[in-house]
């Protein structure tokens, strides 16, 4: 058996690098043609000439307008028919008269295009129906963030019953800023105005803090509802929720009514207080 001594293996290690290295250095002029003929030919491919390669064609329209998005949206839309519903507002609100049942509900059913929405809002004090109403309204896309609607909204209290056609735009202005405007046209030549809107704050990713407001104004003296002709209520909020599932999320919150003009006189005629704050408690849910 033969036997490699620490000498022996470090003497051929040094012999394969010195010649490993005499063989990089080699000047290919110095090699005679036997030389040449004695190495692989896998190392001695030229490289092709430049005529032989394939050109890189010119960039067309259609090229670009495949790479690059249209900024102004997509213009695919897909004809499956689709439903949400929303209760923004399921709460009990601690009033002055006693507690009360408020709710705010919406949802819709359609394509990206048109969709039915469906919208309801009310308060029952005491177990009494003191307002309440439901809207049913066509909506239409007129941009990737806005609808316009038009429909019927229908008064069941307060008062007698009451009819409105309706119309108006909502949607998501800057920084996620919901909003909503409709305009009432009601019997007997009444009118008016809503305006709506709320935010989303993100403490956390499960902790949203949302404030709302929410704006009433009519354009004719209504004793028989207590409404009065111009600014008429406004009623602001702030509500903590936490989402402890998308879907679900308990809240608790304070708001602010207040009346004017000839609707802060008719609430004084029935010994109601021209502004309340209350506290509130409630669930937000969707699907």
């Amino acid at each position: 058996m033969i036997r490699f001594t620490p000498f022996f293996l470090a003497l051929a290690t040094s012999t394969a690098i010195a010649a490993s290295d005499d063989m990089q250095g080699m000047d290919h002029s110095q090699m005679d043609h036997g030389q040449m003929q004695g190495m692989d030919d896998g190392q001695m491919q030229p490289a092709a000439p430049s005529e032989s390669r394939t050109p890189i064609p010119v960039l067309t329209d259609a090229d670009r307008a495949a790479v690059y998005a249209d900024p102004a949206g997509h213009h695919v839309h897909d004809s499956t028919l689709n439903s949400f519903f929303l209760a923004d507002k399921l709460e009990w609100q601690d009033a002055d008269d006693g507690s009360t049942l408020a709710w705010d509900l919406s949802g819709w059913v359609g394509g990206d295009i048109d969709r039915l929405w469906l919208r309801s809002e009310g308060e029952r004090t005491n177990g009494v129906t003191e307002d309440a109403e439901i809207q049913a309204l066509w909506g239409h896309a007129i941009s990737p963030w806005w609808d316009v609607v038009s429909g019927v909204r229908q008064d069941f209290k307060p008062g007698a019953p009451q009819t409105w056609a309706a119309f108006g735009v909502q949607g998501m202005a800057l920084y996620n800023f919901e909003a909503q405007a409709t305009a009432f046209i009601g019997e007997g030549g009444q009118s008016a105005v809503r305006l709506e809107g709320d935010y989303d704050i993100l403490l956390t990713n499960r902790l949203i803090l949302q404030p709302t407001v929410e704006l009433n104004a009519y354009g004719k003296n209504d004793p028989q509802r207590g409404i009065g002709a111009g600014l008429s209520n406004t009623e602001a909020g702030l509500r903590l929720r936490y989402e402890i599932r998308r879907e679900f999320a308990p809240y608790l919150g304070v708001t602010w009514n207040r009346t004017y003009g000839n609707t802060a006189d008719y609430a004084n005629d029935e010994d109601q207080d021209r502004s309340e704050t209350r506290l509130v408690l409630g669930v937000r849910l969707w699907f």
